[in-house]
């Protein structure tokens, strides 16, 4: 989804802001995903894709389901389960089914997830090190941003439970 269709004649200054905000979060996590991969191509990870990265820097030390990612909000749909599917045939992750409900896959991570877990949480602290020591945002800058984003994810959730 790209946001840079027309604005209609009718656009209020804050919608127009609001639009503006939603493409750089769009952008932004593209941004994410092209900083792994560049990230992964240094260091020699390459059997992997950024989105599969993501996957098991979020699971860390946790056993989860696919359902438990998807609720969470991380993840969308069938491509949880492909890309847990997949983390599984490379070696990164061990699943087993579920004592409760044998439908269900558990998963969590192997010592080589547990590795890439690692590599990128290096990664985000030499980023939010240098973020920081270069001036370009403090801890209330980032606390502001953090408080922000989460009162759009709040209404965001609202609107689907409540609307439809």
């Amino acid at each position: 989804m790209t946001l840079h269709a027309p604005l209609p004649a009718t656009q209020t200054g804050f919608s127009t802001i609001y639009l503006e905000a939603l493409a750089l979060v769009e952008r932004l996590h593209r941004l994410l995903l092209d900083v792994i991969k560049d990230e992964f191509e240094r260091i020699g990870i390459l059997e992997i894709n950024p989105v599969q990265a993501l996957l098991l820097f979020n699971i860390g030390d946790n056993e989860v389901t696919a359902g438990e990612l998807k609720s969470r909000g991380y993840y969308q749909g069938s491509n949880v389960s492909y890309n847990l599917k997949k983390l599984v045939e490379l070696g990164y992750m061990h699943h087993q089914k579920c004592h409760v409900d044998r439908r269900s896959v558990r998963v969590r991570l192997t010592q080589k997830g547990r590795e890439v877990h690692r590599q990128l949480g290096a990664l985000f602290d030499r980023h939010a090190e240098g973020l920081e020591k270069s001036g370009a945002i403090g801890m209330d800058g980032m606390d502001d941003i953090t408080r922000t984003l989460k009162r759009v994810e709040r209404y965001w959730t609202d609107q689907i439970r409540y609307i439809y």
